[in-house]
């Protein structure tokens, strides 16, 4: 066993990591499932083989457009988060103030995923704002822990 799995900011951090894997991996699975029903493909070859029988969009209809908005927010804003939690971890981060910024940020883009999904606002800005305000402390401990190291 490694110095790591037994430090519980490595252990926060990993939960976060498998969380925010797993919700990105659903989202993907939900993209392809709203793509199936329009009976739509992007690609031609598609419509003879793996979509046999959909038809060629040269635009996503809505219901896709929006799955792919939902991944692709996702993606960006967490794969920062989790480099920059990485980086704190291994800075020697305090599991306390880990288990926090952690879920809170995963907290934050489950429920901003699902209000994204059905398109429900305020609270989709509402979550988006708590997950950059979670990210934000994040990357001020990283900056401190580093400064701290020097």
């Amino acid at each position: 066993m490694n110095d790591h799995a037994a430090d519980p900011a490595f252990i926060a951090y990993s939960l976060t990591a498998s969380a925010l894997a797993l919700k990105l991996w659903l989202l993907w699975a939900a993209t392809g499932a709203v793509r199936a029903k329009s009976k739509t493909t992007p690609n031609l070859e598609d419509t003879t083989t793996v979509s046999r029988g959909a038809a060629l969009a040269t635009q996503d209809p809505e219901g896709v457009a929006r799955a792919m908005r939902v991944y692709n927010n996702a993606a960006a804003n967490e794969l920062p988060f989790l480099v920059l939690g990485l980086v704190y971890v291994l800075l020697g981060a305090p599991a306390n103030i880990a288990w926090i910024l952690f879920g809170t940020f995963v907290a934050a883009r489950v429920l901003h995923a699902i209000v994204y999904a059905i398109g429900v606002q305020p609270w989709r800005t509402i979550f988006f704002v708590v997950g950059q305000l979670a990210a934000a402390g994040l990357l001020v401990q990283v900056v401190r822990a580093a400064l701290a190291a020097v």
